[in-house]
């Protein structure tokens, strides 16, 4: 009987969208508090674009002999179980990859993952939805928590509001006793405001704290009063403190009990699921030259 295998995408030599290839990798047993999930649904983020473009390894992240992994969060059905897991066949999860100097992503037929990052998908929420929630979501409440509680009265304003993180820092921040104000464009009002934020396109300096979901980085912080608060999506360019503002970066990471909790409240409608397309995995590079190309607010989603 011959080696079982999967489907993934990699990367082998970084270019962009025309050096994504479909590999056959031999299928993995799950070990000691690990699963196999079978993945029916993998989102598309710009943190993808950057590895298949070169832009990581550039900066050292990626150094991978063969080939590099693609994908960071997904959705599927637990295949299989290792030791000490209490996670059945067929328990619909969510999940989150992270890292960049890997083998294999979340842009696959399966993966095999710790049952720790799991948190199981409501069962009124689609996969193709949850898939969509972890990066995004668990940077947002990574932001809200460094954030830290706000002064009387605190004003935050959160660049990029209309995108991923930036709308869900939206929602979640006020729960914290901040007043949230979202910078976008004037064709993304409409969706700021039904998350209960205040919104403008032009922001003056002055704020008690900028959520910086843009990456406008030295621009952003520009706009913190002196003594404020910045928080950064960049890991490894933190812009330098000055006039005695508080900067940090988040570096997202796994967490099932916090992703859980994003994902009841997505299901609950409190928290926004923004899907664009759904296309086959075979069509990965045709989903990063769409997202390239820009205007789109919602997520592709990638179905093996």
């Amino acid at each position: 009987m011959g080696t079982r295998t999967f489907r993934t995408a990699v990367v082998r030599t970084p270019g962009g969208p025309g050096a994504i290839e479909i590999v056959d990798v031999p299928e993995r047993e799950p070990g000691p508090g690990e699963v196999r999930v079978a993945v029916a649904a993998a989102a598309v983020n710009p943190v993808d674009l950057g590895v298949a473009g070169g832009f990581f390894h550039s900066l050292g992240l990626i150094d991978q002999p063969h080939h590099t992994g693609l994908g960071w969060d997904f959705a599927g059905t637990v295949d299989a179980a290792g030791p000490g897991v209490d996670l059945t066949a067929g328990t619909r999860v969510a999940g989150l990859v992270v890292g960049f100097d890997r083998d294999y992503g979340t842009y696959a037929e399966q993966l095999v993952v710790p049952a720790a990052d799991l948190a199981v998908v409501p069962d009124d929420l689609d996969l193709v939805a949850a898939a969509t929630v972890p990066l995004n979501g668990l940077a947002a409440a990574q932001v809200v928590d460094l954030l830290g509680e706000p002064p009387a009265g605190g004003r935050l304003l959160v660049t990029g509001a209309a995108g991923a993180v930036g709308g869900y820092v939206l929602a979640l921040a006020p729960a914290r006793g901040w007043r949230v104000t979202g910078l976008a464009r004037a064709a993304d009002e409409k969706f700021v405001r039904s998350l209960g934020a205040d919104f403008t396109t032009a922001a003056e300096p002055g704020w008690d704290a900028v959520a910086d979901a843009a990456a406008w980085q030295e621009r952003a912080l520009a706009l913190v009063r002196d003594g404020g608060a910045f928080v950064g999506v960049r890991p490894n360019a933190q812009p330098a403190a000055e006039r005695g503002v508080t900067v940090r970066v988040i570096e997202t990471r796994a967490d099932g009990v916090r992703l859980a909790d994003l994902l009841a409240r997505t299901a609950a409608g409190e928290l926004p699921a923004r899907v664009h397309a759904v296309l086959p995995l075979d069509r990965a590079a045709d989903a990063h030259r769409a997202m390239a190309a820009g205007g789109v607010r919602g997520r592709y989603v990638l179905r093996p």
